[in-house]
């Protein structure tokens, strides 16, 4: 029987106006990247991903497997990507926690890959089926030693989709992994969004066997492929430039440490992203992010229409965190105010980059802030 040509990504969802839920539009977003491979394991709310991708993936060409649990799930995706595939699992809060140790490792092996976290409310199991924003600090520090992390977090459907083709542009760009931080609203919503014709996405460059730089290059070295005919080693210990162990010079650890995060710290201007309402000479800002932006936005414009001087800055991304625009942001203002459904875990970032006075306004029990609610934080705080 002679196989059927795989299908396009406009195939199995056609460009222009589509309603999906938020898990979909990763899903379909992964795959009008160049995503063709994915590995997970079912944990609410981030099934649907999952669903979505088993149903399309193999349509255009790619590898679905359900695996045993979220460390299998993380491990077969660091596998397919250094076989030449872009990859991507997805999770929420505990298979989050189980993937850090190999989350670490491909960082340290400097390997691009897609973790989408659906975050829930926890810790544990916790309310499994409602939302929360409490993997923000286990995005940045879940894993052990010093290393980076670029993080992303949307807050519509539409952000849901362009943020994962940009999470896979970042990941494929820095040889690193790149975590979506994204949440049980979000995940379930349905929304209307616009599908592009396509993409344009950042492949890596593949090692010829004229390279003896595989690792370590703080202007990104090219990446070996297996079945390429190259000897690299590819292992979490600290390693040479060709990836073979050296665990005990002081040097080759700190050069190799410094370059991982040097590839993107160089970079931070052009990774921080962030959208601003009515934040120049103003009195009070409100700093948001992920689905609580929505909710701040919405309060913002009815204070404002009550005439509080007061702005909005919302940020999609979370890491690097934006310490220099949060200190320009509030040079000149009397009070921040930090909207989150955790107990402060990026309240406490701005705080630490912010000359005002930072007010945490947190929340966590699975029900998120509505706009009169934060209303009226923000009006009591006077």
């Amino acid at each position: 029987m002679t196989e059927s040509a795989p299908l396009t990504p406009t195939d199995v969802l056609q460009p222009g106006n589509q309603f999906l839920t938020g898990d979909e539009a990763i899903a379909y977003g992964a795959i009008y990247a160049g995503c063709r491979f994915f590995a997970g394991y079912p944990i609410t709310p981030a099934s649907e991903v999952a669903e979505t991708m088993a149903e399309a993936l193999p349509a255009v060409g790619g590898r679905y497997v359900q695996m045993e649990d979220e460390l299998g799930s993380i491990a077969a995706v660091i596998g397919a990507a250094w076989a030449g595939r872009m990859a991507m699992t997805a999770t929420s809060g505990p298979g989050f926690s189980l993937m850090q140790e190999n989350l670490g490792y491909a960082t340290m092996t400097e390997t691009p890959m897609v973790l989408v976290d659906v975050q829930r409310s926890g810790p544990s199991t916790g309310q499994a089926t409602l939302p929360a924003q409490g993997d923000v600090q286990q995005a940045r520090w879940g894993t052990h030693g010093d290393h980076p992390a670029i993080v992303l977090s949307p807050a519509t459907v539409q952000e849901a989709f362009d943020m994962t083709v940009r999470a896979f542009d970042l990941a494929e760009q820095y040889r690193t992994p790149v975590v979506l931080l994204a949440d049980g609203v979000i995940g379930h919503a349905s929304e209307s969004l616009t599908v592009p014709e396509s993409v344009s996405v950042t492949r890596r460059e593949v090692a010829t066997p004229a390279e003896e730089t595989y690792f370590g290059d703080p202007s990104v070295a090219p990446m070996p492929q297996f079945g390429e005919g190259l000897r690299a080693h590819v292992t979490g210990s600290t390693h040479e430039s060709d990836g073979m162990r050296d665990v005990k010079t002081r040097s080759v650890h700190d050069s190799l440490v410094r370059a991982i995060h040097e590839k993107i710290d160089r970079d931070r201007a052009e990774l921080i992203e962030f959208e601003t309402v009515g934040d120049e000479d103003v009195d009070e800002l409100v700093v948001s992010y992920g689905i609580t932006g929505r909710t701040a936005a919405g309060a913002v414009r009815q204070l404002r229409d009550r005439g509080r001087s007061i702005g909005h800055l919302r940020l999609l991304t979370l890491w690097p965190f934006p310490d220099q625009v949060i200190e320009s942001r509030t040079a000149d203002v009397s009070r921040v105010y930090v909207p989150e459904l955790n107990l402060g875990q990026v309240a406490r970032e701005v705080e630490r980059a912010a000359p005002a006075p930072v007010e945490s306004l947190d929340r966590i029990g699975g029900e998120p802030w509505t706009v009169a609610d934060l209303v009226a934080a923000i009006e009591g705080d006077q």
